[in-house]
């Protein structure tokens, strides 16, 4: 750091404040959008939510657990049913979209807007859905077999694990993509 006397020149955190500033700028707006998109469909459960259980059904299916998905009419949920009962509710926070948000505020934060940009951003989201969908199957398991475990498993390990997955994109993003942009410009 710089020091002037006992004053620290702001010019050393203006990277940092620029990019601390685009994400949040970026997570906020998001979140909101997102915000309005659930509440509009209140108090069904929003498209999103539905369609990510219809698929954890399908491979529940595809996995030998013949399961559908299934809307409430009260609650914003849609719930996962097998062998006649219902198994697991699935709520629009498990649908994977503020996960998503905070994995483009972060790269859109992080540098300019480029091609490699444009092709990394919808293999991360893609990965993150698949990673979730493997979450909440797991969790419809964890629900049968563990249920004592639930709370844990669905607000910690899987929710740790997701969050894992991100930083690594992250991580692979700056390492493998910006790091000669970085060095050089």
């Amino acid at each position: 750091m710089k020091h002037l006397g006992n004053k620290i020149s702001i010019k050393e955190f203006t990277p940092t404040i620029y990019f601390l500033s685009k994400f949040v700028g970026i997570y906020v707006v998001g979140n909101f959008l997102y915000g309005l998109y659930v509440t509009a469909y209140h108090p069904k459960p929003d498209p999103m939510t539905h369609w990510v259980t219809v698929q954890t059904a399908d491979v529940l299916t595809v996995c030998g657990w013949p399961s559908t998905a299934e809307d409430t009419d009260d609650k914003a949920t849609t719930r996962i049913n097998y062998g006649g009962r219902s198994i697991l509710a699935v709520y629009e926070g498990c649908s994977g979209i503020n996960v998503m948000i905070i994995f483009v505020a972060f790269l859109v934060a992080f540098g300019p807007l480029s091609k490699t940009l444009l092709w990394f951003i919808p293999l991360g989201l893609l990965l993150i859905h698949l990673m979730n969908l493997a979450r909440i199957t797991l969790l419809f398991w964890v629900s049968i077999y563990l249920r004592d475990y639930m709370y844990f498993t669905h607000k910690y390990f899987f929710t740790a694990i997701l969050y894992v997955v991100v930083f690594i994109l992250w991580v692979w993003w700056v390492k493998k993509f910006t790091a000669k942009k970085i060095v050089t410009g």
